[in-house]
């Protein structure tokens, strides 16, 4: 794949509606304002990762789009601590075969993944052998959270309902007849991206194995889910960051039932 590839309509989806669970712990309530350190204006990670090798994980061929995001957050974080880990199709196939109930001999069942079910699975069973400590949800086109999320944690899992407007689109944006027609919310369907970078103009993502940029009017038109995820994969998660409760948030997570 071309790094700016902008023709995407053959690649596959696959993020189910979210489903907001209202177990689901927000990060709102962790983070303690006075202690947080000041947040960049700009910020990336994965620096060493090149634009366009990061892997398809089979997203082009299959709707594990939410696996893949969970592979690619591995990969930055895993970089990030000088030990660049890369899953592989298999790894991300396999998680998502056992989330969804997806046969990779037939091709049944490929329907997409809830997020929220690939978020569990990850921590209590893990992908490609990794797993997570916990995730808090973010609030809805709240920009500070998600440059948050990034800058703490070392990248946001998000879902977007994609207009059909993206699949042509050097740079995800609003088109110019606004969120409507061709340009509405989920007339392309829901897929997940991981964020692993943000600046005045807005987000840069992961998705089908590349580096690509949406705009901040785009990340609140058509966003409709998004996580920060603590992990022992990226060095920030070590110790707690300051300004977050994660002790707090780890107890809380005993207390759900998931």
């Amino acid at each position: 794949m071309e790094a700016h590839q902008t023709d995407h309509s053959n690649m596959k989806l696959g993020k189910s509606p979210a489903v907001h669970d209202p177990r689901t712990l927000l990060m709102a309530n962790y983070l303690t304002p006075d202690a947080l350190p000041p947040t960049p204006a700009k910020y990336i990670y994965a620096k060493n990762i090149p634009a366009t090798g990061w892997g398809m994980m089979a997203n082009d061929k299959i709707g594990d789009c939410t696996c893949a995001a969970a592979g690619h957050l591995i990969m930055e974080w895993t970089d990030d601590n000088g030990a660049l880990v890369t899953p592989s199709d298999q790894d991300i196939i396999n998680a998502y075969s056992s989330i969804t109930g997806y046969d990779p001999a037939t091709g049944k069942n490929d329907n997409g993944a809830v997020e929220t079910n690939v978020l569990n699975y990850w921590r209590k069973t893990g992908i490609a052998g990794h797993k997570i400590m916990a995730y808090a949800s973010l609030e809805p086109k709240n920009e500070t959270h998600i440059k948050l999320g990034t800058f703490l944690f070392g990248g946001c899992y998000i879902g977007v309902s994609l207009p059909l407007t993206a699949q042509t689109q050097k740079v995800w944006s609003v088109p110019p007849g606004g969120a409507t027609g061709r340009g509405a919310p989920g007339s392309w369907g829901g897929h997940a991206v991981c964020v692993v970078g943000y600046d005045s103009h807005g987000l840069t993502i992961i998705t089908w194995g590349a580096t690509k940029k949406m705009t901040w009017s785009f990340w609140n038109a058509y966003c409709d889910e998004a996580y920060a995820i603590i992990s022992t994969d990226f060095a920030g998660a070590k110790t707690a960051p300051s300004g977050f409760d994660l002790a707090a948030l780890q107890a809380d997570l005993k207390l759900i039932v998931a």
